[in-house]
Order: structure tokens, then C-alpha cells, then sequence
């Protein structure tokens, strides 16, 4: 987080307080048994479902919160709740401040009405007076952009134009607090980039904003802070880079203990087998590295990467490298069950955790074979990595994804060392694209 968006951030009153918050809903196993509640009132037939169990949250000025979990785990139902579009079954929300809500686009929408009369009609709806909507009518028609199709009916509009009006409205009301649940990106790319735009600003002003997504990237991109919801439950609250990689564990179904006690088993098992970690030269490869103490390293152990490094084409540690050579990236995997085709990956990331750009075997079609317990397989990426001069770090896997579709983690390493890419010009954003400039003056 940047120093401005520091001093933006006021810890002082939270613009969203929520206290002990709980959301149930009534489940019913057969329809007769909702029919006799409704008849005899004491009679109880429902089990009970928790959507948000006990969750407690201060928002603050100038935070962007991302809001990760996975699907069903009560997300969506937060933010309904904070919106008041959903009640509380107990608990308490104290919102201070104009909330704008990209949540359920055009949900105050009138279909019979045109897009024009919809705009007035959204804005009494979030509070605004006919004068204050007035102010923003053209800015709202502006950033639409649906021609003359404003003054139809929005029941003739295509999926497109409605999204795109809804959008225009909800985020042209300067909220104090945005809202917003994966419907960023509507519309064509020219409507996406001015989403993206109007995104951009609202963070510059310090708006508090709440960012639901299942896009990891954006969540690093945009956010200062991160909350994970699992079960309806808060089990997450802080870092951003942090929020992420415990999010990552919980996608491939592995809690703290196990990935604790896969970390000493590792330590102890090299140890005790140093020796078998070597290479025919007698060099583990990972000890000519700057490695990163704090990796984070997760799996079910089927599979362990036990060794790993950068090289040159002569096979010579690489520790720095000029982003115009190529290099190749080894990792040692040892097998500690038989497995078919297991898939193997590689990435480079920034210092704030964003992946900027990695391959695996199943991304190039490539046939990886069966190997037995005990193998121990070299896997080579061999590229030129045209990243921008800066420090970054390696991040390797060995993966599956089994019968049903589910990706099955024998071993993640992630962050495991240091590499620092050189060039001899500068330039600009994450990627040199080694652009050619030819200048001719026309006699």
C-alpha cells in the first residue's frame, strides 16, 4: 500500500461496522413441510442453513477490501446484508455514509420505462433528489453510451445495454462506500477500460470500497487489505500478499496443520536425506541461490519438488540475468507414489505476490507419462524471460487434476528464491516488448 493510500486510510470511525452478524435460512425437505409451519407456527419441520455465522468487521475510510472465499461461502450474502437488500437474522450493521452498490446491477430498474426515466428512477431509489440527479444526468448518459437507445424501453434493451446503463448509474452517484461483486468488467472492452478508469479514481479520492472477486490478481492489484470468509465465518483478516496465499490453500482443500506438518516433515526429511538430493555432480542446485525464507510450501506430499534453480545454456547458476538471454529453469521432483501424468508449473512473481507470467506441462499439451514411487524426474522450462530490470521471485508446482475435475496438489512451492533481471535500457510497465524505433525526416 502507498504512503498517500496510508494517509487516506482513517482507523479512527469505522465507515462499516458489523457486529456479531448471523444469516440463517430455513431448510425444508419436502414442500408439506413448509405448508405446516406456515399452518401451525409452533410446529417446527426446517433444519437451518448459516450463511454469515458470528462475523464481526470494521471498514475503514480510504480501505479497498477484497473479500475472498469460495463459492458459497457467504460472500455474496454479506454484501446484500451491508447493501440492505438481505436481513440480519441477529447482529448489527452500522453503515456511515452513501453506499453505491454494483452488487445486483438495475436492480431498481423499471422495464416498461425508458433508460432515461430509469436513470431518475435508480437515483430516488439510492437517495438522491430530482436536482442532485440532474447534476449527474449527463455524466450518467455520457458514460452509458447507448445512443438512442435511452429513450426505449429497457425491456428492448439487449443484455449489453442494460448492464451498461445499470453500471453508468450505480457508479456515477459518488458513494462514500462502493460495493462492488465481480460485475467490474460489463459490456465491450471500451466499456471495460472506462470501468476500470472510474475504478482507478475512486481509489485515488480514498472512497472506501469492498471488492468481491474470484480473481486473485485483482485482488493484488487493487486491495490493501484482504478478508477470507469460509463457512460463513471470518477466518481471515489482514495483508494482502498473505490473505492470498492462505486463500490459494483453501482452493485445493488444505488447512494450517497439515501444511505445518508437511513443513517439518520436509525439514526432517532433508535432513536426513541430503545426500539423495544431489545431483551427479554432487551439488545441490537450490544452495548457489538467494532463497527466500518465508515460502510457502503446501501439498498432499504424493509428490515433493526437492530440488530447483536457474541456469544458463552452459548449465551455469544464474543468479542475475539480462532479460534478453536465455535461461532454463530446473526443478528435481520426487515421487513418493505412483501417479499419471502429473503436471508441472513455473511462475515469476513482484514483490507484492502478483504472478507475472509462468507455463505448466498441461497449458502446452505436453504428455508428462506415468511415474513410480520413488522416481526422481529433472523438469526443464527452458525461455527468455522479457520482464522489466527488478527483483522477482520463482514459484513451482506439481499438480494434477484427477477424474472429477478437481485439481489435486502433490506439492506447491511458492517464492522459493530470488532473481534479479537486467537490461540495458529502461522501460516501461512489467514486460520490455523489445520494441524496434526507426525515425526518417521526410525531405
Amino acid at each position: 500500500m502507498s504512503q498517500d493510500t496510508q494517509n487516506r486510510v482513517n482507523k479512527e470511525t469505522p465507515v462499516i461496522s458489523i457486529k456479531n452478524l448471523n444469516k440463517e435460512y430455513k431448510m425444508y425437505s419436502r414442500k408439506l413441510n413448509r405448508l405446516i409451519e406456515s399452518i401451525f407456527p409452533s410446529v417446527h419441520r426446517h433444519g437451518t442453513f448459516k450463511a454469515i455465522d458470528d462475523l464481526n468487521l470494521d471498514v475503514y475510510k480510504g480501505e479497498v477490501l477484497g473479500i475472498l472465499g469460495k463459492n458459497g461461502a457467504g460472500k455474496s450474502t454479506l454484501l446484500k446484508m451491508i447493501t440492505g437488500v438481505v436481513t440480519p437474522t441477529s447482529g448489527t450493521i452500522e453503515v456511515n455514509g452513501k453506499i453505491s452498490s454494483l452488487l445486483e446491477l438495475g436492480t431498481a430498474f423499471n422495464p416498461e420505462l425508458t433508460g432515461y426515466e430509469n436513470i431518475y428512477q435508480n437515483g430516488l431509489v439510492m437517495g438522491l433528489t430530482k436536482e442532485q440527479i440532474k447534476e449527474k444526468e449527463k455524466e450518467i448518459i455520457e458514460f452509458a453510451d447507448i445512443g438512442e437507445h435511452l429513450y426505449q424501453p429497457v425491456k428492448t434493451y439487449s443484455s449489453g445495454m442494460f448492464a451498461r446503463l445499470a453500471f453508468a448509474c450505480a457508479i456515477n452517484v459518488d458513494p462514500e462506500v462502493l460495493i462492488v461483486d465481480e460485475v467490474l468488467s460489463v459490456g465491450d472492452m471500451a466499456f471495460q477500460l472506462k470501468c476500470f478508469k472510474k475504478f482507478e479514481d475512486f481509489k485515488k479520492r480514498g472512497k472506501t470500497i469492498l471488492f468481491v472477486t474470484h480473481s486473485i490478481v485483482d485482488v493484488i492489484k487493487n486491495c490493501n487489505r484482504a478478508i477470507i470468509i469460509s463457512g460463513g465465518r471470518k477466518i481471515y483478516d489482514g495483508d494482502v500478499k498473505q490473505g492470498v496465499d492462505k486463500y490459494k490453500k483453501i482452493i485445493v482443500g488444505l488447512d494450517k496443520k497439515e501444511i505445518d506438518k508437511q513443513k517439518n516433515d520436509e525439514k526432517d526429511a532433508y535432513d536426513i536425506k541430503n545426500e539423495k538430493r544431489k545431483d551427479v555432480k554432487g551439488e545441490v542446485w537450490k544452495e548457489h541461490f538467494s532463497l527466500n525464507p518465508d515460502e510457502l510450501v503446501y501439498g498432499n506430499g504424493k509428490a515433493e519438488i526437492i530440488d530447483y534453480g536457474i541456469f544458463d545454456t552452459n548449465n551455469h547458476y544464474v543468479t542475475t540475468l539480462n532479460n534478453d538471454e536465455e535461461v532454463v529453469v530446473k526443478l528435481k521432483v520426487k515421487f513418493n507414489e505412483t501417479i499419471d501424468e502429473p503436471i508441472f508449473a513455473m511462475s515469476f512473481k513482484d514483490f507484492k505476490g502478483l504472478e507475472l507470467c509462468g507455463v505448466n506441462t498441461l497449458a502446452y499439451k505436453k504428455i508428462t507419462g506415468t511415474f513410480e514411487k520413488g522416481d526422481i524426474v529433472t523438469v526443464e522450462f527452458r525461455q527468455v524471460l522479457p520482464l522489466a530490470p527488478d527483483k522477482y521471485t520463482l514459484s513451482c508446482g506439481c499438480t494434477k487434476i484427477d477424474q472429477n475435475g478437481n485439481l489435486e496438489a502433490f506439492q506447491r512451492r511458492y517464492d522459493v528464491l530470488f532473481i534479479e533481471v537486467l537490461s540495458d535500457r529502461d522501460c516501461l510497465g512489467v514486460f520490455d516488448i523489445k520494441t524496434q524505433i526507426d525515425i526518417k525526416k521526410e525531405n
